[in-house]
C-alpha cells in the first residue's frame, strides 16, 4: 500500500509502500477513503509529543470502508485495557495503557489501515468521506471541551480551526452566544467566525465587549490562560483543548479568583463519539475542508502549522467523495 511515514520527529514525511497490514482478532481492515490531519499529528511530527512509535503512518480521523462494505471511523482512541480504575469509572480517556491512533498505532495517512472494531464509530448519513473525517477528532474533541464549559451562555473560543468551526455551531444550536478570538490581523478567520455565528471576533488578546462565562482555548499557546481567565466572570470555567500547549505564564492570584476554575481536556471516550455522532446531523453540523491528495501531507502539515486553513484540512485518500 502507498502511505506517508513518519521516520523521525522533525523529517518531513516519506511517500513509500507498505506491506499491506493485516488484521488481527477483533480488528478489522479498512480501505481508507479520507483522514482528517489534526494540530495533534503536527505535534508528533514536530517531536512535541514524546515516544511515537517509530517508523509511523500519522492519522487519527480515519473515514474506512471495511472489507463487508461498512463505513467506519476511527478516531484518536484506538484502544485501552478495560480493567483500570479509570475505565471502570466511564473515563476510558485516561487510562494509563490506552494506545492512540496515528501515535501508538498506525493511523490513516495510507491507503488501508486496521483497528480495534470496538473503538470505530458507524458514521452517519449525509456527510461525505470527506466531510466526516473531521467529526472524528476536531468534533469530538470540541465536543468534551464544550462539555465540560458546563451550561455557560457566553462562550469564548480561543483559535477558530478545524475544532472551533465545529463547536460554534453546536453552541450556536444549543442556545449559546459565541465569541471568537483569533490570531492579531487574521481578518479571513474572524470573517469565518462571524459567518458561522459568532457575534463577535477580536485577536486574541483582545477583551470581548462582555464578560464570559466559559472559554475553550483550542490554540496551543500558553499566554491564552491568563488571557482568557481576565476574561472570564466569576464562577466561570477556562478549558484547555489541546493535548500540547506551551507553557503557561505566571499570572496574578486574582485571575483565578471569583471561584474560576481552569481545566484540561484529555483524549475522548467512545460515549464522546456516540454522542457527537448523533447530535451532528440534528444541528445540522457542516464541516467545511480543504482537500489535499494523500501525497501532498506535507503540505497539508505545513498549511496547518502556518494558519493557512480554513476549517479542516482532510486527505483524500481512496476515492473518497
Amino acid at each position: 500500500m502507498k502511505a506517508m511515514v513518519l521516520e523521525a520527529p522533525g523529517r518531513p514525511l516519506r511517500e513509500t509502500e507498505l506491506p499491506d497490514p493485516k488484521p488481527g482478532p477483533g480488528q478489522v481492515l479498512l480501505r481508507v477513503l479520507a483522514c482528517g490531519v489534526c494540530r495533534t499529528d503536527l505535534h508528533v511530527a514536530d517531536g512535541e509529543l514524546p515516544d511515537p512509535k517509530l517508523p509511523l503512518v500519522l492519522g487519527h480521523q480515519i473515514v474506512g470502508e471495511t472489507e463487508d462494505g461498512r463505513r467506519l471511523g476511527v478516531p484518536w482512541l484506538g484502544w485501552t485495557d478495560g480493567e483500570c480504575r479509570y475505565c471502570r469509572s466511564g473515563r476510558e480517556n485516561l487510562c494509563d495503557r490506552a494506545r492512540f491512533t496515528g501515535y501508538q498505532l498506525d493511523g490513516g495517512y495510507a491507503e488501508l489501515a486496521v483497528a480495534d472494531e470496538r473503538y470505530c464509530f458507524p458514521l452517519p448519513g449525509g456527510y461525505s468521506d470527506l466531510e466526516a473525517a473531521p467529526l472524528l477528532c476536531a468534533g469530538l474533541i470540541g465536543y468534551r471541551a464544550l462539555r465540560a464549559a458546563g451550561d455557560a451562555e457566553r462562550l469564548g473560543l480561543y483559535g477558530f480551526g478545524a475544532s472551533a468551526h465545529i463547536v460554534a455551531q453546536v453552541a450556536r444550536h444549543q442556545g449559546r452566544r459565541v465569541f471568537a478570538f483569533v490570531r492579531a490581523g487574521d481578518e479571513q478567520a474572524a470573517d469565518f467566525a462571524l459567518e458561522l455565528g459568532a457575534e463577535w471576533a477580536g485577536g486574541s488578546l483582545d477583551r470581548p465587549p462582555e464578560e464570559l462565562d466559559a472559554a475553550i482555548i483550542f490554540a496551543p499557546v500558553g499566554e491564552l490562560v491568563p488571557a482568557a481567565l481576565a476574561a472570564t466572570a466569576k464562577g466561570g470555567t477556562v478549558v484547555c483543548a489541546g493535548i500540547h500547549m506551551s507553557d503557561i505564564p505566571s499570572f496574578p492570584y486574582e485571575l483565578l479568583w471569583g471561584e474560576r476554575v481552569v481545566r484540561s481536556i484529555a483524549n475522548l471516550t467512545r460515549q464522546d463519539g456516540e454522542e457527537l455522532l448523533a447530535l451532528a446531523p440534528e444541528v445540522p453540523v457542516r464541516t467545511e475542508v480543504e482537500v489535499f491528495p494523500l501525497e501532498r501531507a506535507n503540505e497539508a502539515l505545513d498549511d496547518l502549522r502556518a494558519g493557512r486553513v480554513r476549517g479542516a484540512a482532510v486527505l483524500s485518500v481512496s476515492s473518497a467523495g
